[in-house]
């Protein structure tokens, strides 16, 4: 009797490392998605019950709504969660560059409940800072259930740091952009993929609950006169000259609060919404983080001297709370400050340009990003950030120019970033990428010398001129002289590198050695 044939099973496809990368990228876009719209209510929450109540109308009230909220928020975090102080940026980078890529589950949870106090109660904060270091430790704690190696869970942060800013700004691309610029410092391809999935994942899970609608009303753009661009360069240059002296006085005012005794910074964010509640019963559209403030400034809705006292206004306030260690972060504000300069100086063109302007709201808009790229240094950010806000090709010309001019002028005036000054106060020592993008790349041909008779034979590894010396030292392996060749033809031999010239151009001697 013959036996049946048993078919062997099929195997089930293998997931490859770079794939469960992948998919665990998407996971963490979806929950860092969850949790910023979960905050986003948080919010919203804690501003109806306090400033949009019956009791909202009290000018009492008023006042002592955001003393009350910021400083029982900064009481928690002072006393119960001291790692989820200062900086959400700087605590995500220390996480990718000190801590391997581990972010507390509770730094994440006092995140929340304390900027979801301080905002809401109106405190001159904003919502994204926080949100990206709550994506940041959703990447980190997912990374650790699914057991990755640690330099796996280092690289997964920025990810979920990617993930958290996009859902909060409802802007993938600006998010992906910040990350790579501010996270992470380089075009890193080996994550790239990963960041984009998570930051649209966000985003999809983000416009689900909270509608498809971008985060402000943009009228339509149009260059109305070439000479336009003379005052969007006017633009650059006021948000260069305004977004130096505010990280120099923040810096001052900061490092002297965070220096002050215990028990006098425990009654600094008290203080400091108390006196956010007296300025906001006189200028109401400085409380919170100003969004509808920016879209009334988009629509036209503020004269040109109340947009400029508002840019004060809001420099005032939001210096105050993030100097005193109230919970939230900086991005609203700045672009808070930023459209109603640029508002101003739109609505003063009007009255006074001799040629063809355009309405106000286009300077709004500009200067939006202007005075981002001048405070923290993120030009390409700033620039994609207000085109993807905007939808606009025509945008782009009067955006770039505007915030390359603020970028250098920034630059030019105070050599340390604002994420750096912040680092330094908080106690970190943490790469600077402007400077990292600022070092010359030195190259084989930097360093090669003429070839010497035999040398380039077939089959021995060759370099090229335009290599890195970083690249070039991996080829040596256990040889002491290198070809270096064209591109154009292999058989070619330009020259010859040896350990010692990339030594010399490194400058480093072999008898150098520590005694």
């Amino acid at each position: 009797m013959m036996r049946p044939r048993v078919l062997p099973m099929p195997r089930r496809p293998r997931v490859t490392d770079t794939q469960r990368v992948l998919l665990l990228s998407i996971c963490i876009g979806v929950f860092a998605g969850l949790l910023v719209v979960s905050f986003h209510f948080a919010i919203d929450l804690a501003s109806w019950s306090t400033l949009g109540t019956p009791a909202g109308a009290s000018r009492v009230w008023t006042v002592l709504v955001p003393s009350l909220g910021g400083g029982l928020a900064s009481l928690l975090v002072l006393l119960f969660f001291p790692e989820a102080t200062g900086s959400g940026l700087s605590h995500t980078k220390a996480a990718l560059y000190i801590s391997d890529g581990y972010v507390p589950v509770r730094t994440v949870f006092a995140k929340f409940v304390a900027c979801a106090a301080s905002i809401g109660t109106g405190n001159s904060l904003g919502p994204e800072d926080p949100a990206l270091q709550m994506g940041a430790g959703v990447a980190s704690r997912l990374g650790r259930a699914f057991a990755l190696p640690r330099d796996q869970v280092r690289l997964i942060v920025p990810v979920g740091a990617a993930a958290g800013i996009a859902a909060a700004f409802n802007t993938p691309i600006t998010a992906v952009l910040f990350v790579m610029e501010e996270v992470i410092g380089s075009w890193n391809a080996s994550v790239l993929g990963s960041i984009v999935l998570s930051a649209v994942s966000s985003v999809v899970v983000s416009r689900f609950f909270l509608g498809d609608d971008p985060l402000f009303r943009v009228p339509a753009f149009e260059l109305t006169h070439p000479s336009e661009l003379v005052l969007y360069a006017g633009v650059g240059l006021a948000a260069g000259l305004l977004g130096t002296l505010f990280v120099r006085v923040l810096g001052i005012l900061r490092g002297r609060l965070t220096d002050a005794p215990r028990h006098v910074r425990i009654v600094q964010p008290f203080v400091a919404g108390l006196l956010v509640g007296i300025l906001g019963l006189v200028l109401p559209q400085i409380l919170g983080a100003g969004y509808g403030s920016i879209d009334s400034a988009l629509h036209n809705e503020f004269s040109w001297q109340l947009l400029i006292v508002l840019a004060f206004a809001k420099i005032a306030a939001t210096a105050i709370c993030f100097a005193a260690g109230t919970p939230g972060g900086m991005f609203a504000p700045t672009l808070f400050v930023g459209a109603m300069l640029g508002g101003g100086v739109g609505a003063l063109a009007q009255l006074y340009w001799p040629l063809p302007t355009s309405p106000p709201s286009a300077y709004v808009l500009v200067g939006m990003g202007t005075f981002f790229a001048a405070v923290f240094r993120a030009p390409m950010t700033s620039v994609f950030m207000v085109f993807e806000v905007s939808a606009s090709y025509v945008i782009i010309l009067p955006v770039m120019l505007a915030n390359l001019l603020a970028y250098l002028l920034a630059r030019r005036l105070n050599p340390v970033t604002f994420f750096e000054m912040v680092a330094s106060q908080d106690g970190l020592t943490l790469p600077s990428h402007e400077r990292q993008r600022d070092l010359r790349v030195l190259r084989v041909e930097d360093a090669m010398r003429p070839a010497a008779p035999g040398v380039g034979g077939d089959g021995d590894p060759v370099l090229h001129p335009d290599q890195s010396l970083d690249a070039a030292l991996h080829a040596f392996g256990n040889r002491t002289v290198l070809a270096v060749v064209s591109r154009e033809d292999l058989t070619r031999v330009l020259g010859e590198l040896t350990l010692d010239d990339v030594l010399r151009t490194y400058g480093i001697g072999r008898d150098s050695g520590s005694r």
